[in-house]
């Protein structure tokens, strides 16, 4: 995981809840994954594969305390342009369907670093054992 540019966790248990911090797709080395720039700074910023890693991260960071994605039950998604819905929400479907968690996707100015185009939050359930 990459570490947190702020002094909070990645993760919170409080009783049966998990809360996941904002997660973006970024590496532990600090590389944005669906984001590269050419020899002349030009970007490629890939709403998909963001999409992808921003997932998969929240869900290593669910089984860092013993949950999947499964458990899961709302995602607040923030997109800094709602141009992205349409890659963001194929996505998504890869993931969940319509039993998965509740879903609030908001548009937002700007993300901590100008080659994120998505950030997303999580509540999780503690797994019924």
């Amino acid at each position: 995981m990459a570490t947190p540019r702020g002094r909070f966790p990645h993760v919170k248990v409080a009783g049966d809840l998990i809360f996941v911090s904002g997660t973006s797709s970024r590496r532990p080395d600090n590389t944005i994954v669906g984001a590269t720039a050419d020899p002349m700074g030009v970007t490629d910023l890939d709403i998909r594969a963001q999409t992808r890693a921003v997932l998969d991260n929240i869900r290593d960071i669910l089984q860092s305390v013993g949950a999947d994605l499964d458990d899961l039950v709302q995602i607040t998604t923030y997109l800094v342009s709602m141009n992205d819905f349409g890659g963001y929400n194929e996505v998504y479907a890869e993931y969940f369907d319509e039993t998965g968690p509740t879903r609030t996707t908001v548009a937002v100015h700007q993300l901590p670093h100008p080659h994120l185009l998505i950030e997303i939050q999580a509540v999780a359930r503690r797994p019924l054992r």
